[in-house]
Parts: structure tokens; sequence; C-alpha cells
């Protein structure tokens, strides 16, 4: 299927701006829908996004909202923008995979809260962005898909675990994605695809049945870890879509209450005078040379552009929090329905998932991490009490080739493949928004990202700070190399 005149524009149009000329009838749901499907058409055998394609649904959805503008009927904020859902996340009567062998076959009998948010809010499902086996990766390969791609450069990965959800947002396959954040899953791509992402507060988007529910043992996983995040071209669209999605909701025990903050007035206003950390390694962690320019270059903006103070300063964890991260993945696991049903089946599986799975955890390793998770909450809140925000790279490197774990040297240094990732996971611990902002491109052309931590339940700030450096460093019109190739 080719592109048609004014696909282009439709596909490049920010998430807010679509939902307003669609209200205003100068383009129909339909019209946006169509053109997403037919650019997918196009890209899809490229970066493989997506795991599961619902062009029938799309349409359907899309007929529906332009009906309803045409009998002047109150619509919802999103009505007739296309969006992808992460392939962990539920939908009901549509495929779920969740990149296992284990459930290539599964479709949920209920939508997960978000999605039900989303549809009523009119947004137009497209299909099903693809993920590593459970999330249990910071790429995008898993045994049941096609790999995902990087459209920054097609032999790189995109990073995951919302590995289709940040490709198919790059590549203009919708304006946004909803991804899940378990370690950095909605961070990590944000950062390799040149996108903005935000994990909101632990609790502040409700999550059942992914990450609730004991009926599905790939999907029960990551409970006091899990958060659910937009993925977009800009910052306002993430605040949109966290409008829509944000809320308590009695089926999510950690669910809390969103009204100290109004999400679409969170992006206005200046960052002047704020105090901010700057942490450019951790004070331990190797990091590659090319990122620690972009990422210094862009939190010399902050100081000399914007009017805040900042001050290197390191939280003060070390290397071994890694092991406690791990170890609190596999106190959410439920490792008894796992293992029960991969037995016989463990050569069908990623690799990594496999050794996770028989790993055999003591009750000591496991209660130690929740010990060593206070004591990092405690040390965070006091290292936060003299900061309004902490600022790092989103990731130690750019992206690197698929079909990794992740790259054992690191500026010359041996680690371990998930090295790379340090600065992501603890703040799934901790339960902080953070989000990961587009810093700046390497010499190579492959986008960096800057994280930006705020305070416990300090989402307002995150929001505020990422739309103040967006201002000061535009990077929407930033598109892959892949879409000029395509003629897109």
């Amino acid at each position: 299927m080719s592109i048609k005149p004014g696909d282009n524009e439709i596909c490049r149009l920010d998430a807010t701006t679509l939902a307003r000329r669609i209200r205003a009838k100068e383009i129909s749901a339909l019209e946006a829908t169509e053109a997403v499907l037919r650019r997918m058409d196009l890209v899809e055998p490229h970066i493989h996004a997506f795991c599961t394609s619902t062009p029938d649904l799309a349409r359907q959805a899309a007929a529906k909202v332009d009906a309803k503008i045409a009998r002047g009927e109150v619509i919802g904020p999103l009505a007739g923008v296309p969006i992808g859902i992460k392939d962990l996340v539920s939908t009901k009567g549509i495929k779920t995979a969740m990149g296992s062998p284990l459930y290539k076959d599964f479709i949920p009998e209920e939508d997960d809260i978000v999605v039900e948010r989303l549809k009523a809010a009119g947004a137009i499902i497209v299909g099903k962005t693809n993920v590593p086996e459970f999330g249990y990766s910071g790429t995008g390969h898993n045994p049941v898909f096609e790999t995902t791609r990087n459209p920054w450069n097609l032999e790189l990965t995109p990073g995951g675990s919302s590995a289709g959800a940040g490709a198919s947002v790059a590549a203009g396959l919708g304006p946004c994605a909803i991804g899940s954040d378990g370690g950095g899953s909605v961070r990590i791509p944000s950062s390799f695809c040149g996108l903005y992402g935000i994990k909101p507060s632990m609790g502040r988007v409700p999550l059942y049945p992914s990450c609730r529910d004991e009926r599905y043992p790939g999907g029960s996983s990551w409970e006091t870890l899990e958060h659910i995040g937009p993925m977009t071209r800009t910052v306002t669209d993430s605040a949109l879509i966290l409008s829509v999605i944000a809320g308590p909701d009695p089926r999510d025990r950690h669910s809390i209450p969103t009204g100290d903050i109004d999400w679409l007035d969170a992006v206005r206003g200046d960052v002047s005078d704020l105090r901010i950390a700057y942490s450019e390694d951790l004070g331990f962690a190797a990091v590659d040379p090319e990122v620690r320019r972009v990422v210094r270059d862009a939190v010399a903006v902050f100081e000399k552009e914007l009017g805040c103070v900042v001050e290197r300063a390191d939280p003060g964890w070390g290397p071994a929090i890694a092991g406690t991260f791990w170890a609190l993945t596999a106190a959410d696991t439920d490792l008894t329905g796992l293992r029960r049903m991969s037995q016989g089946r463990e050569h069908e599986m990623a690799p990594n998932v496999a050794d996770f799975l028989s790993r055999p955890w003591t009750a000591e390793e496991l209660t130690s991490a929740h010990t060593q998770r206070k004591k990092l909450c405690n040390s965070m809140w006091r290292f936060m009490a003299d900061f309004d925000l902490l600022l790092t790279p989103t990731l130690a490197t750019p992206a690197f080739p698929v079909h990794m774990q992740g790259p054992e040297v690191i500026e010359g240094r041996m680690g371990r493949n998930s090295d790379w990732i340090c600065f992501t996971f603890p703040f799934n611990m901790t339960g902080q928004p953070a989000a990961s902002v587009p810093a700046g491109f390497t010499r190579d052309g492959l986008p960096v990202g800057l994280q930006i931590v705020g305070r416990h339940l300090d989402d307002r700030l995150v929001l505020k700070a990422s739309r103040a450096f967006e201002r000061a460093r535009p990077w929407e019109h930033h598109w892959p190399s892949l879409m000029e190739e395509l003629g897109l």
C-alpha cells in the first residue's frame, strides 16, 4: 500500500495538534488512521515495531469517533489519535504474547486499566508493540517475533523493553505509544530513539491486570517496580496522555490520588533558580565518552540558559545496587507459576529468561533486597532534600547492535552486560518520577538521552523542567534518516 498526498503531514503531527485538528474537522479520525496504517505498511518491514497490528479494529474505532463528531457529541481529549500499546499491557480481544512462546496465542479477556482509559478518551489503537520476552531485557528481540530495529540505524537496537513503542514513535507510526517501565523500559528506548519518555511516580498510573493478576504468571511480575508511561515526540503530548491515564483505581492497591497535579498546566512556566544536582557517572559507572559530552552540554543549558543552580553531586550508592534490583525483580516475579509453565520448554525461551527462572534464589537474598531498598529510599530523600532535581545520563552508552543484551566494555572497562542501564533502575526501586529527554546526538548521529529525576511525587517539576529544556533545545524536527530514504 503506497502513501498518499498529505500522509506525511498527518504522520508528523504531534498528538495535541492532531487531536485539535480532528475536533475542528480539519482532518477526520479515519484519515489520520489510514495515513498511519499506510505508513506502517511501508516502514514495518524495516523496523518490526509492531508484533500484532489491528487495522480493522482501528478503522472501526476511528469511524465511531468521526460519527460522534458529526453528531456534535462530546469527544475525549485523544479522540482520533493513533496509538500503539506495548505487548505487556493487556488488550481485550487482541493477542498479548509478551514476546514469549508460552503466551504466543494468548488473548486477554479484559483490558488493562490504561487501555480502558485511552479508549474512553477516543484514542485509536493501531496495534501491539514488540517487547523482549516478558520484558526481562533492555533490548528488542524475543523468541516469537521479528527483532525490532532502531530507525536511526537498522543494525542497532531501539532499546527495551518498550522496544516497539520507541521504534514506532520515532518512525512516525503514530505520535505516541504506551510503554511500561520496570527498570528503565520507557526511558531506555526513549534515549536510543530520540524521544521523550516519562516514568511517573509509582502509583500515578494504575496497573491491572498486566501486573496485578495471578492468572497470568508472566504478566504478574514486578508489582513494586513497574510503572506505565507515555512515549512521545513532545513533552506536552506526554502531559496530555498522563491527564487521561493517571488517577487511582481500586484494582491496583498501589494507585494514588492525582489531584495535586494539573498535567496540562505542569508544562508551563520557567525553572529559573532551581537547585539541581548533576551526576555524570554516579561516582562509579563507566560511561561512553560521547554520552558524557552530549549530556554535559545539555546540563550546561540548565545552568547557562535556564537560570538554574547546578552542582556536581553523586547520590552515594555503588555498583552493588544492581544485585539488589534483580533480587527485587525475582521477589516480584511469580517464580512458581512461570517455572511450572516453562518446564520442558526452556529451550524455546530467551536464554536470559530461562537462566533467571532457573536460578535458586534464597530467602535471604530476597529479604535482604527489601532491606536494601529501604536504605536506598532513605538515602535518596536525604539527598534530594538539598536539590529540586537530579540530572544524569539516561544510559551509559548510545544504541548498540541488535541481538546483544548490552556491551561488555564501556569506556575501556570490562563489566556486566547490564551495566549500561545503571542510571535507570534505581528510580524504579525508589518510585521517583524520572524522564528521558533527547539531549543531542553522538558524532555518529545517534540520539542520547538526559535523565531528569524529581523528588518523591514531584512529577509536576519533572514535566516543567523537561518542557523548559525542550523550548531551549527543540528536538521534534529531528527524524531518522530512514524516513528520508523511504521518502517520508
